[in-house]
């Protein structure tokens, strides 16, 4: 059996993330853009009725990346946008 404490040679082999994270590993990969289509814009957009506000063109530089806007969020008397319905 192989303990934790044992595969050090092991584990040698692989990077290990956080250990300078001020700095970008190299040769990690880098995305230059990202283009998102009329669907991605109509599904985040739901509910929200044109003319847009301003406060909403952050969509366009909004990357891959993890955002609660542009999935349905609570159910109820909670739902402004209408996700649920």
């Amino acid at each position: 059996m192989l303990s934790i404490f044992s595969s050090t040679a092991i584990a040698a082999n692989y990077p290990v993330a956080g250990t300078a994270p001020s700095e970008r590993p190299a040769g990690a990969p880098v995305m230059e853009w990202v283009q998102h289509n009329q669907a991605w814009y109509k599904h985040a957009l739901t509910g929200v009725d044109m003319p847009y506000p301003k406060s909403l063109y952050f969509l366009d530089n909004q990357g891959n990346w993890y955002t609660p806007f542009t999935i349905p969020g609570m159910i109820g008397p909670y739902d402004l946008r209408g996700w649920h319905r």
